[in-house]
């Protein structure tokens, strides 16, 4: 929500192909051109790959169950050949354009399998009444596995832990704002309307539509098969048990859907990295267009080799997942700083990844306790935070005719700007009834009780889940009232 209302317009002002080109509209000087190259490889080859590493993990352990292979090294090479040639090819050929519309038809075919599967599993179970009932009785009848609040009577990791999902890791580790593929999406709509609908749509999709299909079927899961010594193997089993041959067919099809509009959307952005903001802007800056397309598709194929090799050496999806979060605690509050305040340079930037490379690796491989993510995320985000605001103050700041001509263009409405604010020309700004970060809020709310009412209404609170339900409806009406779209453009004067 912070990239739908703070961040969505900015990056479609920017007029940039990937967000690693937003380092040299607000930096300057070689520092500038070290972190854009620093950049383009350190999110490109490491973080793209792991990421795609334990996607390619997910759908060699579903295709391995389904198909009866044996977990050994060959087998799971095989899958992985299979698994990524498809996509690979149709990246490599199409580019931007075809993963957009592949993604459009993966997307419909996934959500429809994922919800047939949810529909017959839970019927298998006797129904929902049938599933909450076998829930108390395998996991005790104080069970907390559907309620939002952890059991905080486990003790403190409990508490620390929610603490740390619920007030650091959403700004320190994930793209608050917006960059990424996520950006990549901003970037190549229409005009400022569209990138900020379409990423409002993209949350309601992913965090209201999508999830509750897929967990009714965890749940059931946990229900048929307790004691599994690999719980991630529950989801697979459940379509071998329970899907006769054609609809099995069906699912696994919308899982190969799934799987593909991820890997050729991590395919594209990355090699946009690698030849964008790396090749070109280092090697070749002077190619034609046929050179950087052909450079492309090696670069789409060189990804696809480096990820297919990471799975291979990856046991556990979550192990993976977490890992990957480690190596980015405490970056993104440096990326989202520079949209506001004018200090930032890109020595912060730079500090604040290598310090979390190296913070994260220290703090995995000293760490002997198990399941303590949390307090591990609580030693890696302040040192980080520490590390990139003492290279901040210890540095010269970017030239104030770089930052009025990134000002001018972008026109962040807030943040500490100071003089830089009151020395640009005045611009048309879209007006707006509703500031954005009371949207922000309101979608926030929004998304949490659309995604709450869903899942009381399905799982028989029908209570609560009207009253989810309302609240949802009441914040979706105020922020599509509030939504600065549509409206006259009217002149704002900055002084």
């Amino acid at each position: 929500m912070l990239s739908t209302f703070l961040f969505s317009r900015l990056w479609r002002r920017a007029e940039i192909i990937t967000d690693v080109d937003l380092t040299e509209l607000r930096y300057s000087g070689r520092s500038a051109s070290l972190l854009c190259g620093f950049r383009a490889l350190y999110i490109g080859l490491p973080i793209n790959c792991i990421t795609m590493g334990w996607i390619i993990l997910a759908m060699q352990k579903i295709l391995g169950l389904t198909f009866n292979l044996p977990d050994t090294t060959a087998s799971r090479i095989l899958i992985v050949l299979a698994c990524m040639l498809i996509a690979d090819i149709y990246s490599a050929l199409s580019g931007f354009w075809g993963v957009v519309m592949t993604d459009i038809v993966q997307f419909c075919m996934a959500m429809i399998g994922s919800i047939a599967l949810a529909i017959i599993a839970v019927s298998k179970i006797g129904g929902i009444g049938a599933l909450k009932i076998r829930l108390a009785e395998v996991h005790g009848p104080n069970h907390t596995i559907l309620s939002f609040l952890p059991n905080f009577s486990v003790g403190e990791m409990a508490i620390v832990t929610f603490g740390v999902y619920l007030g650091v890791q959403w700004w320190a580790s994930n793209g608050a704002d917006g960059s990424g593929y996520t950006a990549q999406r901003m970037f190549e709509a229409k005009d400022e309307r569209n990138t900020l609908l379409a990423t409002l749509w993209f949350n309601i999709a992913h965090y209201t539509v999508r999830p509750w299909p897929w967990i009714l079927v965890a749940l059931v899961s946990m229900v048929v098969y307790p004691k599994l010594e690999d719980p991630e193997a529950g989801y697979p089993m459940l379509m071998l048990d329970y899907l006769p041959v054609g609809l099995l067919g069906l699912i696994i099809t919308a899982f190969l859907a799934a799987f593909m509009s991820t890997i050729d959307t991590h395919l594209n952005w990355g090699t946009s990295y690698i030849v964008n903001d790396f090749y070109k802007r280092f090697f070749k800056p002077e190619a034609d267009d046929r050179h950087y397309v052909v450079a492309s598709r090696i670069s789409v194929v060189l990804i696809t080799i480096i990820s297919a090799v990471t799975s291979l050496f990856m046991n556990s999806i979550a192990g993976a997942w977490k890992f990957l979060i480690a190596l980015n605690a405490g970056t993104r509050l440096v990326q989202i700083l520079p949209w506001y305040w004018w200090r930032i340079n890109a020595w912060s930037e730079i500090t604040a990844m290598a310090a979390s490379f190296v913070v994260s690796l220290i703090v995995f491989v000293l760490s002997q306790t198990k399941n303590n993510f949390a307090y591990q995320m609580l030693i890696m985000v302040p040192i980080s935070t520490l590390a990139w605001l003492i290279a901040t103050w210890a540095t010269s700041p970017v030239s104030e005719e770089k930052l009025i001509a990134f000002y001018e263009q972008v026109r962040p409405s807030g943040g500490w700007w100071g003089r830089i604010a009151n020395r640009a020309n005045a611009k048309m700004l879209p007006r707006t009834s509703t500031p954005a970060l009371v949207n922000w809020l309101l979608g926030s709310i929004f998304v949490y009780c659309t995604l709450f009412a869903f899942g009381k209404l399905l799982l028989g609170f029908y209570g609560p889940g009207v009253i989810f339900l309302l609240i949802a409806l009441v914040t979706g009406v105020m922020i599509y009232r509030g939504l600065p779209i549509n409206r006259p453009r009217v002149q704002v004067n900055l002084e």
